[in-house]
């Protein structure tokens, strides 16, 4: 009886309808990648040339070279959260500066990208509160207020230079829990 059942399965498994599959099936592949938040200047640097700072009829210094002044940069960045800040060095000459006299320009720098606003003052130190500046690509402007000399003395002859630094920083955003 065993033989004869062991002979009968192979038949019977070679006369059944094979087991038909009535749909499509699919598979997927999944895709992912990502872009780091960044930030870059396009036009990093450019040069205000401010003239004479002092007036001709006193020797003091003339605040409308200073004030009102404005130099372009151009950048992007590609994050909602990036930030913008400005951090300013005083106009200074390498020429030390006797009693009645000055030999440094402080001043107010604001920068203006995406109608978000960073600013600092030369009269302190470090850089001023970061803004937002979120996603943008486009000119940062860059501009002086609020010029001053430390005692209204004249200035001294020679050279001054100094700085405006506005730093992009694509910060990123914590995610949502």
């Amino acid at each position: 009886m065993r033989k004869l059942l062991l002979l009968a399965i192979p038949a019977v498994l070679a006369a059944s309808p094979a087991f038909a599959q009535s749909g499509a099936v699919t598979g997927t592949v999944n895709i992912d990648g990502s872009v780091a938040g960044r930030c870059t200047f396009t036009l990093p640097s450019v040069t205000l040339s401010l003239g004479e700072l002092s007036l001709a009829s006193n020797g003091k210094l003339d605040v409308s070279k200073v004030n009102t002044k404005n130099a372009t940069l151009t950048g992007w960045c590609n994050n909602t959260a990036a930030t913008m800040s400005v951090t300013t060095t005083q106009l200074t000459t390498g020429t030390a500066a006797p009693t009645g006299f000055d030999n440094r320009v402080d001043y107010t720098a604001t920068a203006v990208a995406n109608a978000a606003s960073a600013s600092d003052s030369s009269t302190v130190a470090g850089a001023g509160t970061p803004s937002t500046v979120g996603l943008f690509t486009g000119n940062i402007v860059v501009t002086l207020s609020s010029a001053s000399s430390p005692n209204n003395g004249l200035m001294v002859a020679g050279g001054y230079t100094g700085n405006v630094v506005v730093t992009l920083t694509p910060t990123v955003a914590p995610p949502l829990l």
